[in-house]
């Protein structure tokens, strides 16, 4: 059985996929791993860091969507009235954008190092981007 394991600058977690509650996003974005892009810190959402990936199409639409993530989940905005991201949230997050409130996938969930969270969003918060990789591994 393989496992998901997200790597941002000295930080490393363990993960897993929602896929019962958002199977489409899950296997959209499983063909897209392994997953790498850079963090950057929320503009208007609260305490969390995103991925914007610009017109970046993962083919889905919103399933198990939610406008607050809890510190350790992962969403994935599928684009629309804004551009596709991913955010991770580590702390309150109402998700938004410049357009208003946004909803997207919740379809990872960290499951090791959330005591990490707030440290890595401070970090990004103060010292900027940080690249990010996303794998499953055996």
């Amino acid at each position: 059985m393989s496992k998901l394991v997200i790597r941002t600058g000295d930080f490393t977690f363990d993960a897993r996929f929602e896929e019962q509650l958002a199977p489409k996003t899950v296997a959209a974005f499983r063909k897209a791993l392994p997953f790498e892009s850079h963090i950057i810190h929320v503009r208007w959402s609260g305490e969390g860091v995103w991925m914007p990936l610009g017109d970046f199409d993962f083919g889905v639409g919103y399933e198990n969507h939610t406008s607050y993530p809890a510190p350790g989940q992962i969403i994935l905005y599928p684009g629309g009235i804004s551009e596709t991201e991913i955010l991770l949230a580590y702390g309150g997050v109402h998700f938004a954008s410049k357009m208003g409130q946004l909803a997207g996938n919740h379809f990872i969930t960290l499951t090791s190092g959330l005591e990490n969270l707030a440290t890595l969003g401070q970090s990004v918060l103060w010292k900027g981007a940080l690249p990010i990789r996303f794998e499953e591994v055996e």
